[in-house]
């Protein structure tokens, strides 16, 4: 049977070292891990959903509460985090898309036999194009997370947060430094 009739999710061709005898270097395409995409697009769609809900209820500045701690501010955020480069959309767009660029890049080259490195890569993607989408929709991020003297923020900048806290701990505990079928897990975990 043909390549072109299996899923290609599941075709294992031959590659030179599988002919020469030697153990093949694991490949995988990106998209057909299960673990990264749906840890992309689970971001992605909370994200966006959070930031439709906000626009839809409050209009710019409004909080709700009023006072408090923890509120919901609607705000629109044309810089960075913290709103630093403010108005430098397209070099916003051009650092997004290099970020996006090497996460892939370091997913190709070190994520693939560890599942904590490719939910951590997920959570930044994720939030990365949620950012994305709205600097080329709007040429600004909406932010509403409100909490105390923090700057506001929003899902997606969490989520960006949140995947480097793991990334960095999983490199420095070692965790991105063994593959995974040495630690006992599956090849690549594309099963779960």
């Amino acid at each position: 049977m043909g390549l072109e009739s299996q899923d290609i999710c599941q075709a294992k061709p031959r590659t030179s070292d599988e002919m020469a005898g030697r153990q093949p270097e694991h490949r995988v395409l990106w998209f057909c891990d299960r673990l990264l995409i749906s840890t992309i697009a689970l971001v992605f769609l909370i994200d966006q959903l959070s930031k439709y809900l906000v626009k839809a209820n409050l209009r710019l500045y409004e909080s709700w509460p009023s006072e408090g701690i923890v509120r919901l501010t609607y705000g629109a955020n044309t810089g960075t985090a913290f709103g630093l480069f403010p108005n430098q959309t397209f070099v916003l767009i051009v650092a997004s898309l290099a970020a996006i660029a090497f996460l892939y890049y370091f997913y190709k080259t070190h994520a693939l036999d560890s599942r904590l490195l490719r939910l951590s890569i997920g959570l930044q993607l994720g939030g990365a194009f949620g950012n994305l989408f709205d600097r080329l929709r709007t040429g600004a991020v909406v932010d509403f997370l409100d909490v105390g003297w923090w700057p506001i923020f929003n899902i997606a900048d969490s989520c960006v947060v949140i995947g480097i806290i793991i990334l960095a701990s999983a490199v420095i505990l070692g965790e991105g430094a063994q593959p995974e079928r040495e630690r006992g897990g599956n090849r690549v975990g594309l099963e779960e």
